[in-house]
């Protein structure tokens, strides 16, 4: 719960931001002279890329959340079995013992979006997270049928 009030926080600060910006930008339109005009374009086009990428994000979230869901509603949410630090970190070599076991899994069903959710899982808990969005970008399509990325 607390991921989703600090995700939320954030993107309402940056959709605060965003506005800031974009009401420079059009202040600098308003002066009327070449340079500013450039100027003001060239901010105006930040809000709009991260309004963009804080879009995708939201979806993606979104999506996997009820992935989530739903793989919870079935019994099959991967079990916490790592060992952890005294602070509470994931140890290193539990996280690649269950890595290994996902990976093996889903190598026996690629087609099969729960196995590709649950390596994903293990991709974020062994600290990879380009790979881990990939797999559950993979388990989403998977589980809409559409066209797998590669």
């Amino acid at each position: 719960m607390r991921a989703k009030i600090t995700y939320f926080v954030t993107a309402a600060v940056l959709v605060v931001y965003f506005v800031l910006v974009g009401s420079r930008g059009l202040m600098l339109i308003r002066q009327g002279t070449a340079l500013t005009v450039t100027f003001g374009v060239a901010v105006l086009i930040l809000p709009v890329i991260g309004l963009w990428f804080l879009g995708k994000n939201t979806q993606f979230v979104t999506r996997a959340n009820r992935l989530a869901a739903e793989l919870d509603a079935e019994g099959g949410l991967p079990v916490d079995e790592l060992v952890r630090t005294p602070g509470g970190r994931i140890d290193r070599d539990s996280a690649d013992e269950v890595f290994a076991r996902r990976r093996a899994e889903t190598e026996d069903a690629p087609d099969d979006w729960r196995c590709w959710f649950r390596l994903a899982v293990a991709y974020h808990d062994a600290r990879d997270t380009p790979r881990a969005r990939k797999a559950m970008q993979r388990a989403i399509a998977l589980h809409d049928g559409r066209p797998v990325p590669d």
